[in-house]
């Protein structure tokens, strides 16, 4: 790629898009995910759209999915479709992202967006979850579990985005979402743009292999894409998350999400890209230190979104998880 065709800053923006050899998913637009059923739970000042898999499952245990910055519900799907079977996922769409409205305090920050999975959470009366993020949706549910504890029982996170400064050269140019005005600049910079350049820019930025999406899957991120930029709050809800996200990079003491991993008492699975150009797969050492119970998975040709190019991979390591905490639970209640 020449340094003209660099993916800019407003490509961290991954649609729900099926990868050769992934489960097929069905397309209904934007009101459904992936043919999951959608609906709007109020919470207290906040309304949250949330997509469940196809058929309640009271006899599985529940799981809550959090995306990642400008994801939706949707970039879950294919790993939903995988695990209705193990448990009875739903997925969220944060306050401002997908087809949830923007938050009414104008809270985008880390802590606002931990706060909305706690209500939705303590609102079902479901807990413990099985909690799973990304990315952003990583950061959110790590600082969840830490402030939390009974709500989660175990956590997953893939590409969790954990302070890492200074970042790697290639996510510099999502780190600019966070300067004010860099939206409005970019926005002039590619208003020429069309909506398939900019699906390719995504696709350059998100994914290890983007030759592994399918043409069926490529033309559905389009149409979603067109759809994102038709909501008015969009861009001011990706600017200002992003800008939440780099002040917890920035945050010391109790509140430092490195010091709230450390303090996680789930069992958790961690699921790093060894192609990721936004979350080092450095950081996986790290991580892997910093909670106490943890296990790691690295998938070498995988990129920011693990869960949508190697949904098998990510379930397979799932179930493992779950596996082994029904065993220590087991033994714990027999000792």
């Amino acid at each position: 790629m020449s340094s003209t065709d660099q993916p800019d800053a407003r490509a961290l923006v991954p649609p729900a898009v099926p990868v050769a050899g992934a489960p097929p998913v069905a397309e209904e637009g934007p009101p459904s995910v992936g043919g999951q059923p959608r609906e709007t739970v109020s919470l207290a000042g906040q309304e949250l759209s949330v997509c469940r898999q196809p058929g309640r499952r009271a006899d599985l245990p529940p799981a809550v999915y959090v995306h990642g910055l400008g994801g939706s519900a949707r970039n879950w799907s294919a790993l939903m479709a995988l695990l209705t079977d193990s448990v009875d996922g739903v997925a969220l769409d944060l306050p401002g992202f997908g087809e949830s409205p923007p938050p009414a305090n104008g809270d985008y920050s880390v802590s606002g967006h931990a706060r909305a999975v706690i209500r939705y959470v303590d609102g079902t009366g479901d807990a413990p979850v099985h909690l799973l993020g990304n990315s952003l949706g990583g950061a959110v549910a790590t600082r969840v579990a830490a402030l939390r504890p009974e709500l989660v029982r175990t956590l997953t996170l893939v590409s969790p985005a954990l302070p890492e400064l200074p970042p790697q050269r290639t996510a510099l140019p999502t780190g600019l979402l966070a300067v004010p005005g860099a939206t409005a600049l970019f926005g002039r910079l590619t208003r020429h743009w069309t909506a398939q350049r900019r699906t390719s820019e995504v696709l350059a930025l998100c994914y290890g292999d983007p030759s592994r999406v399918t043409e069926e899957g490529y033309a559905a991120a389009v149409a979603e894409y067109e759809h994102r930029l038709t909501q008015p709050h969009f861009w001011d809800a990706l600017a200002r998350s992003a800008r939440g996200l780099v002040g917890a990079y920035t945050m010391g003491g109790q509140q430092s999400l490195w010091r709230q991993a450390e303090r996680v008492l789930a069992p958790t699975l961690l699921i790093y890209g060894g192609r990721d150009l936004l979350v080092s797969p450095r950081r996986a050492g790290r991580a892997s230190a910093a909670f106490r119970d943890s296990r790691l998975l690295t998938l070498p040709d995988a990129g920011h979104v693990a869960m949508m190019e190697y949904p098998q991979a990510v379930a397979g390591a799932f179930r493992e998880l779950l596996a082994e905490t029904d065993r220590t639970f087991e033994t714990l209640r027999g000792a």
